[in-house]
């Protein structure tokens, strides 16, 4: 009995005939380049018609391209699993990436051995270019990604950034002082800030919108540093702001997470909210509306922080020329029960 022939692939030239075009016109629409309106409708029904399927293998071989970006976040790896802020700014990526048919590859920096470990993975030609998340002031990330001129974005600003690498970001410091100055508008007079992540640009910028925000009002005993942007840390930097002043009738803490855990030792110390303490969080992620009572919070837009840098590392593969700087996205109050 024999068997049936293997189907023969179909190429650009079949899709060529099918639509009534050139095969140049349909190499620019694979390719992602301009043709009519009328012209794209005619190919994009032929590739259905002869059953095209790219050979992505081929072509990367081809361009020398492996069609895949890094995901590289620069933080514990315990953090990197419950932080929803991460896992919202990753898929807001993936989602970008996948429209343009590339792979994203993730990548978790914790320690001097894995920044050694994905330093060799970047420069292996593994990727394409990379998005990095939560890099520190000076972090050695920073000058492994300029040294190898890879197309790369950054979620955030270290203040260290090389000017040609570009970033997404948000305002910190004007976001914190709006909201502080929100929550102190509704009397609060002793209003303290459980302060996180104080070796990036996220974290120093919202202490300083803070103390923009109080004015006079400023008290430096009543700023408590931890951290990490994470629950474990707002409980223990709310007990420790009660221990220094136990007439705090208001609290800015550095992310909702950190709010959560500042709502709990709250509740340990018998104390109301709002009623004894106004509490106000950042991000508007998914604790803001898990806690009780919800969140008053700064909306960061953490999905589109991702689609953005994604589309920014993509046009520095299309080859085009990016302006130095960066994106920053909006950042409105969200005003909930907690203060």
């Amino acid at each position: 009995m024999s068997r049936p022939k293997p189907q023969k692939r179909a190429t650009v030239h079949d899709i060529a005939a099918a639509a009534g075009v050139s095969r140049g016109t349909v190499s620019r629409v694979l390719n992602g380049g301009y043709v009519s309106a009328e012209a794209r409708a005619a190919i994009e029904a032929a590739i259905t018609e002869v059953g095209y399927v790219p050979n992505n293998a081929a072509r990367a071989l081809k361009m020398r391209r492996s069609q895949a970006v890094a995901f590289v976040a620069l933080e514990p790896h315990s953090l990197f699993l419950d932080d929803p802020n991460i896992g919202s700014i990753m898929l807001g990526a993936n989602a970008a990436l996948s429209l343009a048919d590339h792979q994203m590859v993730s990548l978790v920096v914790e320690s001097a051995r894995d920044t050694e470990r994905v330093a060799r993975y970047l420069s292996g030609g593994f990727v394409d270019g990379a998005i990095v998340v939560s890099a520190r002031t000076r972090d050695p990330i920073i000058r492994v990604i300029s040294d190898l001129a890879l197309p790369a974005a950054f979620v955030g600003h270290p203040p260290d950034l090389d000017q040609s690498i570009p970033f997404v970001g948000i305002d910190n410091a004007g976001s914190a002082r709006a909201i502080t100055t929100r929550l102190r508008s509704g009397g609060r007079r002793r209003i303290g800030m459980i302060a996180a992540a104080l070796d990036r640009d996220s974290g120093i910028d919202r202490l300083n919108g803070f103390r923009e925000a109080l004015g006079s009002l400023f008290d430096a005993d009543l700023v408590v540093e931890v951290p990490h942007y994470d629950y474990g840390s707002g409980v223990k930097g709310m007990r420790e702001l009660l221990q220094r002043d136990s007439g705090v009738d208001g609290v800015f803490a550095a992310s909702d997470a950190i709010a959560a855990g500042a709502l709990e030792a709250l509740r340990e110390a018998g104390r109301s909210v709002p009623g004894d303490v106004g509490v106000v969080g950042f991000d508007d992620s998914t604790w803001a509306v898990r806690c009780q009572p919800t969140l008053s919070t700064v909306h960061q837009p953490a999905k589109e922080l991702g689609s953005c840098a994604a589309q920014l590392v993509l046009r520095q593969l299309n080859g085009e020329h990016l302006e130095p700087g960066g994106q920053l996205l909006p950042t409105p109050i969200v005003w909930r029960d907690s203060a």
